[in-house]
Parts: structure tokens; sequence; C-alpha cells
């Protein structure tokens, strides 16, 4: 896909993600989110981990917006009968999808401002970031994992008569293994090695230790496994998505609901 025409779609994706209200639900339940995680904080008097309380409902507010886009947009085009066009235009299916997701994706970093506004606002806690240009990296690159990711999701939508029970599924254990709120270590042993395989996990851990004074260690390595695993990701949802498509046109189950 050309530069031009994924700017295009993901600037029609933007438009069409703000005149759809149900879709911007991320932003009523990251303040939520974060007024629970950091009450606990406070009350175990544990503020130097409010930084950790206040990324934790920005990076599940990220996925979810993924993941919702990655089913609900399949799901839309069922539903206004729109699918068949859209697969027979020229532009690859697989990289509409990726782009219409990374618009949705990055609309849904406004939940950063709502996170650090309501610990300023409600705690009096502000969040200082001690290394704005490795947050600033973290944010971009998780953001293109997310969407990576998610499009790699988006194949097995094709194929499943309701997304929203894979959508449901795939939330929650995705937030554990990625290590969201609670670190990594502090997980049973024998899950670790798999959050090693979820690059929410890398990207927490950067995030984090943009957040904490003192050196970022190993932040280099964290940056790249989240690259690469956003990389497998987006190759993988490409693959399964001109496989799954080629499978449904001999079929004649695409527009299926």
């Amino acid at each position: 896909m050309s530069p031009t025409l994924f700017w295009q779609v993901f600037r029609l994706q933007i438009l069409m993600t703000l005149r759809t209200p149900d879709t911007l639900h991320v932003f009523v339940t990251a303040p939520l989110y974060t007024c629970v995680f950091l009450a606990i904080t406070e009350h175990a008097d544990r503020r130097d981990l409010a930084g950790f309380a206040v990324l934790a409902p920005v990076l599940m507010s990220l996925w979810s917006m993924a993941l919702m886009a990655g089913g609900e947009l399949i799901g839309h085009e069922r539903e206004r009968g729109t699918l068949e066009a859209v697969v027979a235009t020229p532009a690859r299916y697989s990289s509409v999808i990726t782009a219409r997701i990374a618009a949705v994706t990055v609309l849904s970093t406004l939940s950063l401002a709502e996170a650090w506004l309501v610990a300023w606002a409600g705690f009096g806690v502000l969040v200082t970031i001690a290394h704005p240009a490795l947050f600033l990296v973290g944010v971009l690159l998780t953001a293109a994992a997310m969407a990576g990711t998610a499009s790699c999701v988006s194949a097995l939508f094709v194929l499943a008569p309701s997304a929203r029970i894979l959508q449901n599924t795939l939330s929650f254990p995705f937030f554990l293994l990625g290590g969201v709120l609670v670190p990594v270590d502090h997980l049973p042993h024998w899950l670790q090695p798999a959050s090693k395989a979820v690059f929410l996990s890398w990207s927490a851990d950067v995030l984090r230790a943009a957040v904490s004074p003192g050196p970022a260690h190993d932040a280099t390595g964290g940056l790249l496994a989240v690259v690469l695993l956003g990389l497998a990701g987006y190759a993988a949802g490409t693959l399964l998505i001109d496989r799954i498509l080629r499978r449904v046109r001999v079929t004649g189950t695409l527009a299926r609901m």
C-alpha cells in the first residue's frame, strides 16, 4: 500500500470513529480504571507506584481499542454488505485493515492525557516522566505493535460468525500476561516465559522505566522486542488474512453472519 493510500484510509477511519460514539468507550473506562488503581496505591501508601497505576489503564485502552477495531471493522462491513466490495478493491485487504486499526489505536492514545489528568485532579498526584524521549518512542512503538498484532487477530474474525466472543476472550489474558498492572516478575514462575512472547510485557517495562527516576536499564532491548513482536504479528496477520480470503472466496462464505 502506498503512503498516500495508507494516509487516506487512516484519515477516513479517524473520521468514522469520531462519528461513532460507542467505539470510544475506552475514554470512559480509562478514567475509572485509573481511579481504581490509584486508590489501591494510595491506600497502601505507595505513591511511588502512582506512575505504574496511571500507565496500566492507558495500555489497557490501547489494546482494547486495537482488539475492538480488529473485530468490529469486519463485523460492520458484513452488516452493511460492503465487505465483498472492500475485498475486491486493488488495495491489499490486510494493509487496509492494518491502516484502519492503526488509526483507532493512535486515537486511543488520548487516554494517556485522561489518566494523567485524573491522577492530578483527583488524587493530587503529578506523574513526571523521567525519560521523555524513551517514553515517546515507547508509546509510538507500542501503538504500532498494537496495530500489527490486532491485524493478526482480525484474521480469525474473518472466519468467526461473531467477533465479540473472541474480543472478550483475548482482553484480560493479555492484560495478565502483559504485566500491565503487576510486573511479569511477580507472576508465577511457570507463567513468566509465556509473558515474554506478549509484546505488552516489554512495552509495560519500557514505559515504567521511562516514568521512573534513575537510569532506564535495558530499555533498548525492550524497544527492540516490541518492534520484533509487532512485526511478527503484522507478518502473521497478513499471511493469515490472505490465506483465509482465498479460502472464503472458494467456499463463498465471505459475508456470512
